[in-house]
């Protein structure tokens, strides 16, 4: 039973910006929290995606087109959100490319869009929702698994995933005198019923699972968790009452 404070603050709605929020577990935090009827700004690279959203969602949350790895980009979506929420609550930085390959094989084009969609994302974005945040807000990073597993042919994937984790939690001494707290959410493999499959070719996804059963990390017997499941450590972070701050959570699936 929550405390008559507790009750106090949730009936107060939050503002929370989501980025990657067309599908996956931003689509499935999207509707999480616009269920328990806090405001949602869902961000996306393909409009129409986060727009359909958005629509099934209905108002008062909307999308805003953002490639998070495009600086101007990024500065003109916060700029669309502070004409309509000069303050937000939160921010979460779930956009992310995940996609294997081996450092031989590895393409100009696939480093760059993961340097710049993974690493440098989270910073355009939380950089330009600073200014909104300040006095109470919150920052969530969302990072992977594949850090401490360190899974073959994921290793740029991971590599910046590290990177945003030590990042977040430099930020988070950075930030605490402005009242911003900062926390990684590190979470392990997850789907819900739209995903049928892996969108990568059918050989790289062999290879990959055959790279990671050399390492004993048989993919087949891995858990692979909900989304819906996940929003629960979302909820649960953003709950944490004002003295406390959880600088990571690190998610595992069980397989069942």
């Amino acid at each position: 039973m929550p405390t008559a404070q507790e009750q106090v603050e949730r009936e107060v709605s939050k503002v929370i910006v989501i980025t990657g929020a067309g599908d996956g577990l931003g689509r499935a935090l999207a509707r999480r929290f616009a269920r328990d009827g806090e405001t949602v700004i869902l961000l996306g690279r393909t409009l129409s995606k986060v727009e359909a959203v958005a629509q099934e969602l209905g108002e008062p949350h909307f999308a805003v087109a953002c490639d998070v790895g495009n600086p101007d980009s990024v500065r003109a979506a916060f700029a669309a959100i502070a004409q309509r929420h000069p303050r937000i609550d939160v921010l979460i930085n779930n956009a992310a490319i995940y996609e294997p390959f081996t450092l031989a094989e590895v393409r100009d084009e696939q480093i760059a869009a993961s340097l710049a969609t993974n690493v440098a994302g989270p910073i355009h974005c939380a950089r330009e929702a600073l200014p909104l945040l300040r006095g109470g807000g919150h920052i969530i990073n969302v990072t992977s698994e594949s850090v401490p597993l360190k899974m073959p042919m994921l290793w740029l994937y991971a590599g910046g995933k590290a990177g945003l984790e030590l990042m977040s939690d430099m930020w988070a001494r950075e930030l605490e005198p402005e009242g911003v707290r900062v926390t990684v959410v590190q979470a392990g493999m997850m789907m819900d019923e739209t995903k049928t499959g892996s969108s990568w070719p059918m050989d790289v996804a062999i290879r990959f699972a055959k790279e990671n059963a050399k390492v004993g990390l048989n993919l087949r017997e891995r858990g692979i968790s909900h989304y819906n499941s996940v929003t629960d450590v979302f909820r649960a972070v953003l709950d944490m009452p004002a003295d406390l701050h959880i600088g990571s959570v690190a998610l595992s699936a069980r397989k069942r």
